[in-house]
Parts: C-alpha cells; structure tokens; sequence
C-alpha cells in the first residue's frame, strides 16, 4: 500500500507492506528516524512521542498507515540548518542537564514543546502533570522541569 506523508518538511511517499505497521516503526525502520524510542510498546513510557500535525503523539499506538497525509515532525526534524544546531527546548535540556542516559530525552523535549504550546507559562505544577506520561528512570524530574521552563522562556512561551 502506498503512503504519502510529510516528515521533517519532506514529503515522503513509500510502501508500507504491513498494514499492523506501527508508526514508531515506520519511522525508525523505514525512514531511518532512529530518534525516535521503542521503549513500553503500550503508551505507557512516552520514548516514541513525535508531533503529529502539531500536536504530540506517541507514535506506537498510531498505525503507519493512520499517518498517511499527516505532517511529522521527530527530534531530528527540530534542529534548524545549521550542522549542531538544536532547537531551544534541546539546548534546554542539555543546559539544565535535564537527561542522564538520553533513552527518554526525544520524547520528552517533543511533549515539552507541545505542552510549552498549549500552555504558555505553564507553572510548575502543570509541567509536572502534562508529562505524567513521559517516563524518565534516571533523575528525578527537577531538571527536567527546570529545562522545560527554560526551554519555554526562550521560545518566548
């Protein structure tokens, strides 16, 4: 079955064979998007989030073919043209060293944006419940709201 979608700004139209082909899939196998993390396979842990016509998904409870004229966008499509350059959310985490081992890191800067955009000065509080479903085994969330609100304040948010 063909499938036409836009990832990273670049429209991409491939075969997608299995039509139980999850997203996460798609992309890390077929697109080579290898950012994007299988962690729990059930939505639970929030390593496949990806932004979905804007909004966050988790990419391993969407079939690929659910995607097709979708507009995606995965960590790697955040960074501008620059070679080392990240998206302010990104130099956020690395700055307030919000990640230890990086296995979470992608979805949660994904959820973070999405969640800095629909909540513009987002407290605390707020932060802290918006990523209830982003799972982080290595800190204790501390830095990792700190990044958020850092991350927020330089997107102007």
């Amino acid at each position: 079955m063909k499938q036409s979608l836009t990832v990273n700004g670049r429209s991409i139209t491939t075969d997608v064979d299995d039509p139980r082909m999850l997203l996460v899939d798609f992309l890390r196998g077929t697109l080579g998007l290898t950012g994007t993390h299988v962690g729990c396979d059930t939505g639970q842990c929030g390593a496949c989030t990806v932004h979905m016509n804007g909004m966050a998904v988790k990419s391993c409870t969407i079939l690929a073919a659910q995607a097709a004229g979708t507009d995606v966008v995965t960590i790697e499509g955040l960074s501008g043209a620059e070679p080392g350059s990240m998206h302010p959310m990104q130099a956020a985490f690395k700055e307030c060293h919000g990640l230890q081992c990086g296995f979470c890191t992608p979805g949660m800067v994904m959820s973070a944006i999405d969640l800095v955009n629909r909540y513009p000065g987002a407290s605390e509080d707020t932060i802290r419940a918006e990523l209830e479903g982003n799972l982080c085994r290595c800190t204790g969330y501390h830095n990792i709201v700190m990044a958020v609100q850092h991350g927020a304040a330089a997107m102007g948010r």
